[in-house]
């Protein structure tokens, strides 16, 4: 058995004191709300994202299409899950019947003050597009509509991209982890 460690971050955001709003996204891409008739598609952009990536490594249920289904109905039915802070990317090509989902994020709160983001991810071929940040700002929007008064994530540290993305936004790092994994599954 061979075990290895991946170095992660907890981030967090302060939200009070400042208002949030969703970005507008590029033209052709749209964010939609939660709706329990997206879960699939949500699973499809988490499965798409994170495919591949280092944090199918670090959790392996991203990097299977059934396990992301499962992971986003346990999401989906956990006590505390925040439709207002869970959205979905689409990007519809000229033909309005070809419709690709792109991008998700998902939120839970946590405890009173605290909001967790789950799960941000957008496709490969999709990033660099702004829907990151856009993902985000309607996730932190929505904590703020329920009242909380911070939002946290964690973040491989190895994903330097996401790191950058999310201290430009306003997280800072507030510690770091370590999370075993046994190679012989990945």
């Amino acid at each position: 058995m061979s075990v290895s460690y991946f170095k992660r971050f907890r981030m967090e955001l302060v939200l009070r004191g400042r208002r949030f709003y969703p970005v507008p996204v590029p033209p052709g891409y749209r964010l939609l709300p939660w709706s329990p008739e997206l879960l699939a598609a949500h699973a499809e952009a988490k499965y798409l994202s994170f495919h591949g990536e280092v944090d199918s490594d670090v959790f392996t249920c991203l990097g299977e299409l059934p396990s992301c289904h499962r992971l986003m109905e346990e999401i989906s039915q956990r006590e505390g899950f925040l439709p207002e802070a869970t959205w979905l990317a689409e990007y519809v090509h000229d033909d309005p019947n070809h419709v690709e989902y792109c991008g998700t994020i998902q939120g839970i709160r946590s405890t009173s003050r605290y909001g967790g983001i789950q799960n941000v991810g957008v496709t490969p071929s999709h990033r660099g597009s702004g829907l990151g940040t856009a993902l985000l700002m309607a996730a932190a929007a929505g904590f703020q509509h329920v009242g909380l008064q911070r939002a946290y994530l964690e973040v491989t540290a190895q994903n330097e991209r996401a790191v950058r993305l999310y201290k430009r936004l306003g997280f800072r790092r507030t510690k770091t982890l370590y999370k075993a994994v046994d190679l012989a599954y990945t």
